[in-house]
C-alpha cells in the first residue's frame, strides 16, 4: 500500500475533494440532510471551521480549519463519512475487498487535500467551491444551488449575490472530470 503524505499542521487550513465511490449517484444531494448531520454530529466532539463547502450530488468541496492545537482532519472525514453511510440503507453493490472487509459501497476510500497557503490561495480555493456547480452544469449562476456556504457568505456581506455572474470555471483544484 502506498504511503501517503498528509500535510499536518495544527490550526492549518484546507481545500478538500471528497467522491462518493459512484460518481454517477446523488446520493450526497438527495440526502443532504443525513450529510449535515453527519457534519454537525462530527464537529461537535472534533471542532473545525467551515469557511466554505459546495455539496454536489456525487461529491463535495470544502474548505475547512481546524483548531490552533489540532491537525487530525482524517479523523473528521472518517466520522463524516461513516456516519453518512450508516445512516443509509445498504442497497449498493459492494465489490469482494468491500464484502470481505465489512465496508460499505458509498465512498472512495481516500480524499484529496490541498494545505491552503496564504490569502490567495484560499480566495481560489473558496471562490472553485462556489463555482463548481456552474463548471459542472447543475446551475447557470452560483446563487441558483442551494446546497452551499456561498448564501450564508452572501449574507454576511462577503460575497455579492449575483457574484460570477453566468460566468464557467478553469483551472487545477484536485478534481478530475
Amino acid at each position: 500500500m502506498p504511503n501517503y503524505r498528509r500535510a499536518l499542521v495544527p490550526g492549518g487550513c484546507w481545500f478538500f475533494t471528497v467522491n462518493l465511490l459512484e460518481r454517477r449517484r446523488t446520493l450526497l444531494i438527495d440526502h443532504v440532510d443525513i450529510l449535515r448531520s453527519a457534519i454537525s454530529a462530527t464537529r461537535l466532539k472534533y471542532p473545525f471551521e467551515i469557511d466554505a463547502i459546495i455539496i454536489l450530488p456525487d461529491h463535495l468541496h470544502a474548505v475547512l480549519t481546524l483548531p490552533e492545537d489540532d491537525a487530525d482532519f482524517p479523523t473528521r472525514w472518517r466520522l463524516i463519512k461513516a456516519r453518512f453511510a450508516k445512516a443509509l440503507p445498504k442497497q449498493e453493490t459492494l465489490s469482494a475487498v468491500r464484502a470481505a472487509r465489512g465496508e460499505r459501497g458509498i465512498w472512495q476510500r481516500r480524499f484529496w487535500e490541498h494545505l491552503i497557503r496564504d490569502d490567495g490561495d484560499y480566495a481560489r480555493h473558496v471562490e472553485y467551491c462556489y463555482i463548481n456547480p456552474v463548471k459542472h452544469g447543475l446551475v447557470s449562476r452560483v446563487q441558483d444551488w442551494p446546497h452551499s456556504s456561498f448564501h450564508r457568505d452572501v449574507r454576511r456581506g462577503i460575497f455579492p449575490l449575483d457574484w460570477a455572474g453566468d460566468v464557467g470555471a478553469s483551472g487545477e483544484f484536485g478534481e478530475a472530470g
